[in-house]
Parts: C-alpha cells; structure tokens; sequence
C-alpha cells in the first residue's frame, strides 16, 4: 500500500474530543498551557486526557514533578497499549499519556508510523470526554500528521516577531491542507488585555493580507509571576495559584471555545 493510499485510509478518524495545543516557536508556554487546559477541563467535570505529542522532546512530565514507569515510547514498538501505558495525575484528576525526552526513534518517526499512532489514539481517545494534545513546537511532519484530525488547534503565541512568523507559517500550512478553519490564537504571557489583542491583530492583518482568512482570537492569558512559580514547584498553576490572574484566563478560554 503507498504512503498517501494508507493516509487516506487512517485519517477516516473521530477527532471531535481532540484538542490540539500548538506553537510555532518553543518557548512561548505551549505546555503549560496545555497542562492547565486540562486541569480546567477535568474541573468540569470532563474526563481529560493529556498526550504529551512532542515527540522526543516531552516535558510534561517534567513540568509536573513526574516520574512515569512507561511511555509512549512502548506503544510505538508495539510492547504495550496506550491504556496501559496512560498515568493518572491524582493532584489535577487527568490521565497523562508521557512521551520520552531525548528519544531520537519517537522523534523521526516515518509517517506510516504517525498515522498508526494516530489511528491508536484516535481508538483509545473514545473513553474521554476530551483528549489534550500538547505538540511539538514549529510545522513540521509530525506536527502536521497528529494534529489533523483535531476539531480545534489552540495555537499559542507571544508578542515576539519570531512567535508571530513562525505562528503564520502554521497558519500559511494549515490553509493550504484545508485545516485552518480549525485554529483558533490563544496569546499568552501578554502585559494586559489589550495588549494581548494587538498582538492578536497583528497575526491577523498578516493572515488576511496574504491568506485572505483571519483565524479568530480564543483569548489572552496575561502575564503572571504565578505561573513561574508554579512551574518552578513542579504543580499545577489552578493547584497552587487557583485565583490568579492567569488562571482566570485559561479558564474564560476554556469556557468560550472548548466547554460551550
């Protein structure tokens, strides 16, 4: 079977209870957000998966203090189930699907590989009201593959010129496979609201100028010393930070384009 038959074959999938989290450069907070995501999900009362999608490079588990016994690094070689696999987070109430950092084999997976592991988590996705996917940062294949299926790309982004580049490279990608009108901007680590919406809008002229298609706002987190903190004493920000200011705005977030 060629490579484009067995993508047709496996992209047939449910992707109604996926969310993908994306970036277009590292270091804008696209797994803390991710992480809190989940955490506001799950405090709704939905059962909440996150899947640590950045192959090779995961922190999820880092960011939470976690030491999983198995990883998806078993599911790709065929030595365990992903509901084998799967760790339940007991201080946030959602269930973790760890990757492995520094796995060069997860990293370069070639694409019938992705697709089979999508088709699993698309199967295994069916016993959660809502799966989080935390992806790699940048456009590349596997970006691309596991994030396909999702019916909402929460795309974060920061003010800096990189960020807003690389954001509308996605973005450009998107459009041309006929995804986009799945993405929505979340801009994060923004020094107020207002602030937040004019970097938002510089996304956007950028977009309908060269796309004709502007992707709508999802919403602004703020910046807030208590998401360091947070991250620093390896816990949750609604865990040890539940009033602040950003997690107020993960969770207006959440109830606008995820819960409602």
């Amino acid at each position: 079977m060629s490579e484009n038959a067995q993508d047709t074959k496996l992209s047939a999938i449910d992707g109604s209870r996926m969310i993908a989290v994306a970036s277009g450069k590292g270091g804008v907070g696209k797994t803390w957000f991710a992480i809190t995501l989940s955490h506001v999900l799950t405090r709704r009362g939905l059962k909440t998966l996150l899947f640590d999608g950045d192959l090779g490079l995961a922190n999820v588990d880092i960011q939470l203090g976690l030491m999983p016994k198995r990883d998806l690094g078993e599911v790709v070689a065929g030595k365990a189930s992903m509901k084998s696999v799967a760790t339940h987070y007991d201080a946030a109430g959602f269930d973790i699907l760890a990757g492995r950092s520094g796995a060069g084999a997860l990293a370069t997976l070639p694409p019938p590989r992705l697709l089979r592991l999508r088709q699993d988590l698309s199967d295994f996705s069916k016993t959660y009201d809502k799966v989080v996917l935390d992806l790699g940062a940048g456009v590349d294949r596997t970006v691309q593959i596991l994030s396909a299926p999702a019916h909402l790309v929460l795309l974060v982004v920061n003010d800096e010129p990189t960020s807003l580049t690389d954001a509308y490279a996605f973005i450009k990608l998107a459009h041309q496979a006929g995804s986009h009108g799945h993405v929505r901007i979340v801009v994060n680590m923004a020094e107020n609201k207002k602030a937040g919406e004019r970097t938002y809008g510089t996304l956007a002229k950028a977009c309908g100028n060269f796309l004709k298609f502007e992707p709508p706002l999802a919403g602004v987190v703020r910046r807030d010393s208590k998401v360091r903190d947070s991250i620093r004493a390896q816990l949750p920000l609604l865990t040890r930070s539940p009033t602040s200011e950003a997690a107020a705005d993960v969770e207006a977030i959440a109830e606008a384009v995820v819960v409602a």
